[in-house]
């Protein structure tokens, strides 16, 4: 693990438990992963004109809202907000987080560490629950998405 840690990041070693805890709760974990991570660094990969190196805060870049599966197949929850941020992402989706974890994996601002650790420990009982629910007849808008997905 240590190859690709960058200076100043987090080691997951010493959050692994807390960051366990969030990454199985039923709500959008980007939020959270965000403030165990280090802030924002130059090596982060985000275009912005301020200064804002170690920042914490939402940046309300809106990466979490796009790439959300739950908000692109039900587009109708975004009209509740015109925020972009992961408090706003933790609001539309609530209890209803496919937790495919691509909220975490798309914010610049949670650290490497984490998204690696998430990659390799986590994905793949991501990706299971994801297939257990296709073709379940309470998740019509789910089997939809993967049809269009395919195409």
């Amino acid at each position: 693990m240590q190859d690709y840690i960058l200076k100043g990041q987090t080691d997951v070693s010493q959050i692994e438990g807390i960051l366990d805890i969030v990454l199985n709760s039923s709500c959008p974990p980007v939020a959270r992963c965000r403030l165990l991570s280090s802030g924002f660094a130059p090596h982060h990969t985000l275009n912005v004109e301020e200064d804002i190196a170690g920042s914490v805060a939402c940046l309300g870049c809106g990466n979490c809202i796009d790439i959300c599966p739950v908000l692109s197949r039900e587009p109708t929850r975004m009209k509740k907000t015109a925020q972009r941020s992961s408090m706003a992402l933790e609001t539309l989706v609530a209890e209803d987080c496919d937790r495919c974890f691509n909220c975490v994996l798309s914010c610049p601002q949670v650290d490497t560490t984490i998204k690696h650790y998430i990659v390799n420990r986590h994905m793949v009982e991501a990706m299971s629950r994801l297939e257990t629910r296709i073709g379940d007849e309470k998740e019509p808008d789910l089997d939809l998405y993967v049809e269009e997905a395919l195409i």
